[in-house]
């Protein structure tokens, strides 16, 4: 009787512990569905997601590679929409910003967002149908980060977009590619032209580097 009432014991435990395991289990389940649907139906990756899927579509249109003027032109309108030229150019130029006339900051940030089209279009032109997996997303006030990787047969790129939030619309300011910051890159050059030469002379770079960029005549997308 008592061997019977033993196993009775250990029978009822079991199933509570099992039972106890598989609420845990399904707690678990729920906060991972939760937590994986409040990613996905963020706004602010959602909007950055559809702007990156409209450009891969621009290049990957068979009717626009046969004509690269109009296609060089989608997808200015396309990033133009989703990129902050203002604070790209603020955060590029560092101190050296408070030092210019609004004419000047006007001038730069024209001549700054052809650098970057042109940079960003030729670089997104060599798409081959890579994966792009959006795996994290991080908010700190009015600032927020999009974590991407682009998968490719032989290798993963780590990609991070930095936004920020002005009169409610998310934008880019900056993006990270393998721990390389845009911004940074292109603050490190401006900053020792101005400092080593002049702002003018900055601006006389800028011009002959765009103006090669646009025909094809220099593949350094990164340095002036």
């Amino acid at each position: 009787l008592i061997k019977s009432t033993g196993n009775q014991l250990n029978l009822t435990l079991r199933f509570l512990m099992a039972k106890k395991f598989l609420k845990i289990c399904a707690l678990l389940f729920f906060l991972f569905v939760i937590t994986g649907e409040a990613f996905a139906e963020s706004e602010i990756t959602k909007d950055l997601k559809q702007t990156i899927e409209k450009v891969i579509e621009i290049v990957s249109d068979p009717e626009l590679k046969k004509n690269p003027k109009l296609k060089r032109e989608r997808l200015r309108q396309t990033i133009g929409v989703r990129f902050n030229y203002t604070q790209m150019v603020m955060r590029s130029l560092a101190k050296n910003y408070k030092d210019r006339t609004d004419k000047e900051r006007e001038e730069f940030t024209v001549l700054f967002k052809k650098l970057l089209e042109n940079s960003y279009a030729s670089k997104i032109e060599n798409y081959q149908n890579e994966t792009i997996n959006y795996v994290d997303e991080k908010i700190k006030g009015k600032y927020a980060l999009v974590k991407t990787q682009i998968v490719r047969k032989d290798a993963t790129i780590d990609v991070d977009y930095k936004l920020i939030n002005e009169g409610g619309e998310w934008t880019v300011y900056d993006f990270v590619i393998e721990e390389v910051s845009l911004i940074r890159n292109y603050r490190s050059q401006f900053s020792k032209i101005i400092k080593t030469e002049s702002y003018g002379a900055l601006v006389a770079r800028l011009t002959k580097k765009i103006k090669a960029l646009e025909t094809n005549q220099d593949k350094d997308l990164e340095n002036l």
